[in-house]
């Protein structure tokens, strides 16, 4: 199905999650949420193929889809939350220390513009400790934005590239992400994101404050930034109440719908790559199969 169930390693994360060791991960049939957004659960523009099944991370984004007339709709919570079952915390971590700071980024089809500066001078205000920033991939490779941060003596870093119609996936994306959040103190960022939700349930403390800079052309259908400070206003600021913060987190994660193994290979299709792989461990396959829906398998409103 659609290319952006791959985005940032989802597709391998729930493969690997579920013992399928194949690469590429097999195609999901339906469409994955690949981020935190206050729509249906689609990327505003995605082409949405009727009657599809769409893999939610939250029940309140099964809802607004419902509303929108999306039936075929199931919470599987978010691979993030998967993720977290795979790499559980090792007991001997270090300390954490200092904050990852996620500014506000754009992607292929649309820049952000906003005054860096500005933006570090807040950060600066704010932070009283080490400070890494982490610039999605376009930014770090534009030597203009990166270098800013850099000069600002903050460690800059990426966690990879996203990926675009199945090529150029970076799989550990998601694995760098973890690791990366797992050794600081606090998260924060110029606008709520996935990026604020994954660092809460992963043991930072949030913090969403500083510009929100402006993103070209950017779509209003479902009330914008207006709409998230007024529905989320607990999220917002330098300083917000942890336990408010992760009760947040894990519903708009879904971390209380996480499948077995089981039935997520059941829901994407995923039995017959099961199967097959077991074959070929016995010797009795050669090749490993595209996923395959099942015969008289219905999900239509299925959300738990």
């Amino acid at each position: 199905m659609h290319h952006a169930n791959h985005f940032y390693g989802h597709a391998h994360v729930m493969a690997q999650y579920c013992g399928l060791d194949v690469d590429p991960a097999p195609r999901i049939l339906g469409y994955l949420q690949h981020g935190w957004n206050i729509g249906d659960g689609l990327a505003p523009g995605t082409p949405y193929a009727e009657g599809s099944p769409l893999f939610l991370w939250s029940d309140q984004t099964r809802r607004r889809a419902w509303s929108l007339g999306r039936r075929n709709t199931v919470v599987t919570g978010a691979p993030f939350a998967y993720l977290l079952r795979i790499e559980p915390e090792p007991e001997d971590t270090p300390p954490r220390e200092g904050t990852i700071w996620y500014p506000f980024h754009g992607w292929e089809a649309q820049e952000v513009k906003g005054d860096h500066r500005r933006l570090i001078e807040q950060i600066r205000d704010v932070e009283d400790g080490p400070v890494t920033i982490c610039l999605y991939w376009q930014e770090f490779q534009t030597a203009r934005v990166r270098r800013v941060y850099e000069r600002a003596g903050f460690r800059v870093i990426c966690h990879g590239y996203r990926g675009q119609w199945w090529r150029k996936t970076d799989k550990q994306f998601l694995y760098n992400q973890l690791a990366e959040l797992r050794r600081h103190k606090r998260v924060a960022s110029n606008r709520l994101t996935s990026a604020v939700f994954y660092g809460t349930v992963a043991g930072c403390e949030p913090a969403v404050y500083g510009d929100p800079m402006v993103l070209h052309a950017e779509d209003p259908t479902f009330g914008g930034q207006a709409r998230i400070r007024r529905q989320w206003p607990e999220m917002h600021g330098a300083q917000v109440d942890l336990a408010v913060a992760r009760h947040i987190a894990n519903e708009e994660l879904g971390m209380d719908y996480v499948f077995s193994p089981e039935v997520v290979m059941e829901l994407f299709g995923w039995t017959a790559v099961r199967d097959r792989l077991a074959e070929q461990a016995a010797g009795l396959a050669d090749d490993i199969p595209s996923a395959q829906p099942l015969a008289g398998v219905e999900h239509t409103g299925a959300h738990r």
